[in-house]
């Protein structure tokens, strides 16, 4: 019998401005090819960039925060599965999925530690160095592994926060499962297709202009690395591309420092394919950096941070270099536009991170192992995981009755 699933999003995905886009899309692919009759709800907007679900033969719908429509619509679908996009979703959803349709298999896809990231932004802004305990000490954190303690699976993106969780803070791994981007291995065929050395020019920087650690990024390069980079290669220019990139960065752009900002990029691929050296110079964020991998799914070797680096690699050649200060990125990043043989080698890294670490076939039979082996077990899956039921009684209680609380005020607003 063919079983249901239903993904409650944070947004529409949009694969082509975003890596939780398409993280979404090959988590979708997966469910589609398993025979799941996959619905995808979210309360967000629909945007110019969404991905056409239906194009796949997914179904959507629009829900509302705070509202028993829910409930009905949950009800008649009786998923057997639900996917939460982002913890955020879960505190919204997550009690109204238990209570209406107890039964279902529930997974949450953190995409990120949001309460990692924010934590990092946080310390970053103080001018002081991050630490666990300062992370364990954020609201957002408890928040956000609550949520994970109330779901049956959480996917954890970045082997790096599955070593927080597991280590630091010791979550079963029972209800816990480390699974990065789903990806081709790259081919011989493919590697050599790539444009060569003396093919690629000029630097680029990819990132989503809603996303703080990219903007930080964007304006570090211009004020201080840039310039340093420029200085030794005046013929060089930096092309930085992104989706909803805000006015402050639009105004750097400047033709004659080298300092092109070009926007959303239609193929972001092709634009890897023209470039020599991926520059990402992120001071603070958490999981998997999308543009890393791209990049290295492209040939093209980057610069980058140990946070941007961070759980891509593992014991690994990282393919490009890793730097933490302008000076060093700046030197790093010449270095390697004109060393040619130095760059080759970053490249064949990059392609053999991708080809043993993200290989889509490994992780799915562990993806299905995972999800067919808790669902079959489910009721003593869920004895075990005390903490999670009590967590779920406790936010049942809060949640519900906060939730009505809202919906009773938007109706009946006079009363209050």
């Amino acid at each position: 019998m063919q079983k249901r699933l239903l993904i409650i999003g944070y947004t529409w995905p949009e694969p082509a401005t975003t890596a939780a886009g398409n993280r979404m899309l090959q988590l979708l692919h997966f469910f589609l090819a398993d025979n799941y009759q996959t619905t995808f709800a979210s309360t967000a907007t629909i945007t110019d960039l969404s991905y056409d679900l239906k194009s796949l033969g997914i179904q959507t719908n629009k829900i509302q925060l705070n509202h028993d429509s829910f409930d009905k619509f949950i009800t008649e679908l009786a998923p057997d599965l639900v996917l939460f996009d982002r913890f955020l979703t879960e505190e919204q959803f997550g009690w109204r999925v238990a209570q209406f349709a107890p039964t279902a298999l529930r997974i949450l896809d953190t995409e990120d530690l949001h309460s990692l990231r924010y934590t990092r932004e946080k310390c970053f802004k103080k001018g002081v160095p991050f630490t666990t305990g300062d992370w364990l000490n954020q609201d957002l954190t408890k928040r956000e592994i609550a949520s994970i303690y109330r779901s049956d699976i959480s996917f954890i993106i970045s082997s790096y926060e599955m070593h927080l969780l597991k280590d630091d803070l010791g979550i079963d791994t029972s209800i816990l499962m480390h699974l990065p981007f789903l990806l081709d291995p790259i081919s011989i065929e493919e590697s050599e297709a790539w444009n060569n050395f003396e093919k690629r020019t000029d630097f680029i920087c990819m990132g989503n202009g809603k996303h703080a650690p990219n903007v930080d990024a964007i304006v570090w390069l211009k004020k201080e690395i840039w310039p340093l980079i420029r200085k030794e290669l005046p013929l060089a220019n930096l092309r930085i591309f992104g989706a909803y990139l805000p006015e402050h960065i639009q105004q750097m752009h400047n033709k004659k420092e080298g300092f092109l900002i070009e926007g959303w990029a239609e193929d972001a691929q092709t634009e890897f394919q023209k470039a020599r050296v991926n520059l990402a110079p992120l001071r603070f964020g958490a999981g998997l950096k999308g543009k890393l991998i791209s990049a290295m799914l492209n040939g093209l070797p980057s610069v980058t941070t140990t946070i941007g680096a961070e759980g891509i690699h593992g014991h690994m050649d990282f393919g490009g270099v890793i730097a933490n200060n302008a000076t060093e990125i700046a030197s790093a990043a010449i270095a390697l536009y004109q060393n040619q043989s130095h760059w080759k080698r970053s490249q064949d890294d990059g392609a053999a991170v991708v080809t043993v670490l993200y290989d889509k076939k490994k992780w799915i039979e562990k993806f299905q192992t995972k999800i067919n082996s808790v669902y079959k077990n489910l009721e003593a899956h869920r004895t075990q995981n005390f903490v999670g039921a009590m967590l779920s009684h406790q936010t049942m209680a809060s949640t519900k009755y906060m939730a009505k609380w809202i919906q009773e005020k938007k109706e009946r607003p006079s009363l209050y």
